[in-house]
């Protein structure tokens, strides 16, 4: 399998396994949209971890594949494969990159789809599909200006550069920068943390944002309303509320 979701305590791990730079090809693309679509559907699954190993995220797209196709091809196929990022994207849970090495074109896509991006101090990431004559189409041009800006995104986008993990975490493109080698324990790290906590609340906050950041403020803070009344009928709420009251705060468990 060129995708394989591995689940250990609350989190699971989506891993990209095509060596020798993990090129997202149809296959692959696909894979990962059913795993997505798994870890979304899984009680046992908390968090989420996105991992392309110890040597490289994901370096673009099988672009000897992309040659072959022509247009109508094309046509087809590129829904699918916006229909395979976005269900990482969709994941009601939190969702962590783990980027080591490059993490270029839908690599970099990939790595947009997280809640939450920590690279390595060997990490390149960036869009260069410009140099190809093509645009990015797994959804750059969109989480990226979102992320990073307009302005910064059209930079990356425009000229097709890669950007060193230094660079990438001052201009908001990732959120955090390790050695290496750690990359993997800290992204484990946060997912486990998370793992732990209230699990509707954790995606209510996720939808909140995520669709808020969608539409206009007063939309927005409809949503936020909807979702926080909801959670007074939880479970955690009432453990949540309960531990904070009888214990003191940061001491709750959830199940």
């Amino acid at each position: 399998m060129t995708v394989t979701l591995e689940v250990s305590d609350g989190v699971g791990t989506i891993r990209l396994d095509r060596p020798p730079m993990n090129a997202l090809d149809v296959a692959t693309q696909d894979r990962l949209r059913e795993l997505a679509e798994e870890a979304t559907r899984r009680d046992d699954v908390r968090a989420v971890i996105l991992y392309g190993g110890e040597k490289v995220f994901a370096a673009g797209a099988d672009i000897k594949e992309m040659q072959a196709m022509d247009h109508a091809a094309m046509v087809v196929r590129s829904r699918a494969l916006q229909e395979s990022f976005t269900a990482v994207a969709r994941i009601p849970k939190p969702v962590v990159a783990a980027v080591t090495g490059y993490a270029l074109g839908g690599g970099c896509e990939l790595a947009l789809c997280a809640d939450f991006r920590i690279a390595g101090d060997n990490a390149k990431l960036g869009q260069p599909e410009i140099l190809l004559g093509l645009i990015p189409g797994a959804g750059g041009t969109q989480r990226l200006s979102r992320l990073v800006g307009p302005s910064r995104a059209k930079d990356l986008i425009f000229t097709g550069r890669q950007v060193k993990a230094d660079e990438a975490l001052s201009i908001g493109l990732v959120d955090r920068v390790v050695p290496a080698a750690d990359v993997y324990e800290q992204a484990h790290a946060w997912a486990s943390r998370l793992a732990r906590g209230p699990a509707l609340a954790l995606r209510a906050a996720k939808e909140s944002v995520d669709a808020g950041l969608e539409t206009d403020i007063d939309n927005g803070l409809t949503i936020e309303r909807t979702w926080f009344a909801g959670l007074f009928a939880t479970e955690d709420r009432e453990r949540g509320m309960r531990s904070f009251v009888e214990e003191g705060p940061g001491k709750a468990e959830f199940l």
